[in-house]
């Protein structure tokens, strides 16, 4: 079920192969009234070829570049593969910017196509577009009835499928193109946060998103070897390099995904769905942290006793230090008592939580890894596709940024600044190449990060250059 991403050319490669393999087997999973329903293998891959079918139809040639504008949910997927099945380039972008943000984006990325969610994002949108010539053709995904009397052309998500469904249902079409794609080709561009000016658009390869899915898969092989089947919750925006190629890992492991609703929602999203891994910035895990402690106060003298009870020895575990024989015993209780109840809040099945991009709050971390929620503290950058080191399960050390993934190079200059390399690393930014030669300097990419190793090989993050 697990593939060896080594193996593939491309990300489409590896959903063709898994959806050949999966077919009929739960794949993503969307909130509907009151439960969760899935979208089978099968289902995805039909109107992922359906979707990529229209594109085509439309003009959309290879290294072409198309907006994504929506909220995490299967079409978010459908779509990005949709765009890639055909040589085509995605270009994701936050539902939380400006109508200025879109307009700089689709202008300065040239797309010639925008993919939309909802009226709400479409209000926004629309009038960046009509400034745009490149882009002439909007699929929007959610049916409303709304009606748009803009120039460009506004087509039904859902009408796109059900019109294209039988076109190459039998058809190997875009199978076999996946193969012949290369993984030096640009998949994506993600474009940076711009908090020192414009955003730039970091393009990423097939293969620099494969070589952090099989890392990643590397590291969690301890946690992940015994199961029959595997579930994440995916929450974080897949506009972000994190939650986007995470969701390519998830896709080579043949797990399911459990969209969330909304953060509001998402602890009785996560009891719903019952994930074994959840990834979160470390804000998240700070609220997880203060709600913990509130809610704390209001239990029992003898239950805050064998909270604090956990605590102390789950501290004393994490030290390595000595055990007596009665604290083994204590802690074997508070295991059953403390943690089992814990863990069962979220959904009673979760190996690890993974925290990224940001620094984690050490004491938080070591409050909830006593608590029996291991915390992986990982670190890299959307121009690394985003992973370089992550801490692994096996030995975590909360006040570290892991150890360098394999396949990846880090090196440390005198002024402390940490460099990567190797497949990892960006093709550069999108119609920047000043900006790419200041960054990727004998292919080596300079984070801008002050780091160190300590004794074990483990990294620090210490400052920003």
């Amino acid at each position: 079920m697990i593939v060896n991403f080594d193996d593939f050319n491309s990300i489409t490669s590896i959903f063709f192969h898994q959806a050949e393999d999966l077919k009929e087997e739960p794949y993503l999973w969307r909130k509907s009234g009151d439960k969760y329903i899935a979208l089978k293998w099968i289902e995805v891959k039909e109107q992922v070829k359906s979707l990529a079918t229209y594109l085509q139809d439309i003009g959309i040639l290879e290294g072409d570049r198309v907006l994504i504008l929506s909220e995490n949910r299967p079409e978010w997927q459908i779509t990005d593969l949709a765009i890639m099945a055909i040589g085509a380039v995605s270009v994701p972008a936050y539902t939380t910017s400006t109508t200025n943000d879109y307009k700089y984006i689709i202008e300065h990325s040239g797309a010639r196509c925008a993919i939309v969610s909802s009226h709400e994002l479409m209000k926004k949108v629309l009038p960046a577009i009509e400034q745009v010539s490149s882009c002439q053709n909007v699929i929007k995904i959610n049916e409303d009835n709304q009606k748009y009397n803009e120039v460009v052309n506004v087509v039904s998500f859902n009408n796109i499928i059900e019109e294209n469904l039988e076109k190459n249902k039998e058809s190997s079409k875009f199978e076999n193109l996946s193969k012949t794609f290369k993984r030096t080709d640009t998949a994506c561009i993600i474009y940076t946060s711009g908090t020192g000016g414009n955003p730039k658009g970091v393009m990423l390869s097939h293969g620099a998103m494969l070589r952090n899915c099989a890392s990643c898969n590397k590291l969690l092989e301890s946690l992940t070897k015994d199961l029959k089947e595997m579930r994440y919750l995916s929450w974080l925006p897949l506009s972000h390099s994190y939650e986007h190629t995470l969701q390519f890992l998830e896709m080579g492991q043949g797990a399911q995904i459990y969209y969330a609703e909304s953060i509001d929602k998402l602890l009785v999203n996560m009891a719903e769905a019952a994930p074994h891994f959840m990834t979160a910035v470390p804000r998240f895990y700070d609220s997880l942290h203060t709600r913990i402690s509130q809610g704390l106060k209001n239990q029992s003298k003898l239950s805050q006793r064998f909270f604090a009870t956990t605590l102390r020895l789950g501290m004393k575990k994490y030290y390595g230090e000595d055990m007596s024989f009665s604290d083994r015993l204590l802690n074997g209780l508070m295991d059953k008592i403390v943690r089992k109840k814990v863990k069962k809040r979220f959904g009673g099945s979760l190996r690890a939580l993974i925290s990224g991009g940001a620094a984690l709050n050490f004491e938080v971390g070591l409050y909830l890894t006593a608590l029996g929620l291991p915390l992986l503290q990982g670190y890299g950058q959307t121009e690394t596709a985003p992973v370089i080191s992550a801490n692994p399960p096996e030995k975590i050390k909360l006040d570290t940024v892991g150890k360098v993934l394999e396949g990846n190079e880090v090196k440390i200059l005198e002024d402390g600044e940490i460099l990567a390399k190797g497949e990892l690393i960006m093709n550069g930014y999108w119609n920047d190449p000043e900006a790419t030669n200041k960054t990727i300097i004998n292919g080596w990419v300079h984070t801008g990060d002050i780091g160190e190793f300590d004794d074990e090989n483990y990294l620090k993050i210490t400052d920003r250059k």
